[in-house]
């Protein structure tokens, strides 16, 4: 039975940047290019020092990494590879912190390279990200409320259903069920299916502060306050 590459079968393939560079290269512009600048045809030779190949008759430049993921990443191309190839041989995702343990990268870093692989194979999977304006929220539920709030408007109620909401306005729905209403439950969703730099509204909820550290451009309503 085959069951696609092996690690093996990955490094050697990919053994330095180099390779990686070469191969995504070849993948977007093929081994003999037409120049954009001179018109004439013929294998761009590979820059040292520089992750860029040029013309050989006028010495014009292409970049292979503009456009991808990796464009002005200081994390080493194979390493992204590497990345990519976890999310395509694991069959339930990877989660930010095994490529933390994987590739010997932080934890922010991380879960930014876990982000943008997944906007990508969204993408060309056919589910775009959402952007735009975008209102997050959760919801308790199922049954009658009993216990007590737990130190925001109620949260924590026991025999609740948790459910997330991201609405994007004029656009798409995404509902998931969260076992809590803590950052790690509630973060990951909306970095998986909000492009950085959207805008997205949220209540005064502590765990959504941090993300205009993630990058996004948030605004919250107070409810404490009658907003």
């Amino acid at each position: 039975m085959n069951t696609g590459p092996t690690i093996q079968d990955f490094f050697k393939q990919f053994s330095d940047d180099d390779a990686c560079l070469d191969y995504l290269m070849k993948l977007r512009h093929g081994e003999v290019i037409e120049c954009a600048k001179c018109g004439k045809e013929g294998r761009f030779a590979r820059i040292k020092k520089m992750p860029a190949y040029s013309c050989p008759s006028c010495g014009d430049h292409i970049h292979p990494m503009v456009g991808t993921p990796f464009h002005r990443s200081h994390v080493p191309l194979q390493k992204w590879f590497y990345a990519m190839y976890l999310f395509t041989t694991t069959r339930h995702g990877v989660p930010a912190k095994e490529l933390q343990r994987q590739l010997g990268v932080s934890y922010p870093t991380a879960f930014r390279m876990a982000h943008k692989i997944r906007e990508y194979m969204g993408a060309i999977d056919g589910d775009p990200p959402l952007t735009g304006h975008v209102e997050v929220d959760e919801t308790y539920v199922g049954g009658k409320r009993k216990g007590g709030k737990q130190g925001f408007t109620g949260r924590g109620a026991k025999g609740k259903t948790i459910v997330m909401g991201i609405l994007e306005r004029e656009g798409q729905i995404f509902t998931k069920v969260v076992p809590n209403a803590s950052r790690k439950s509630l973060i990951p969703p909306i970095f998986e299916r909000i492009k950085a730099g959207t805008r997205i509204s949220t209540d005064e909820w502590p765990p959504y502060r941090i993300l205009k550290h993630l990058g996004y451009d948030h605004g919250m309503v107070r409810h404490a306050t009658k907003e």
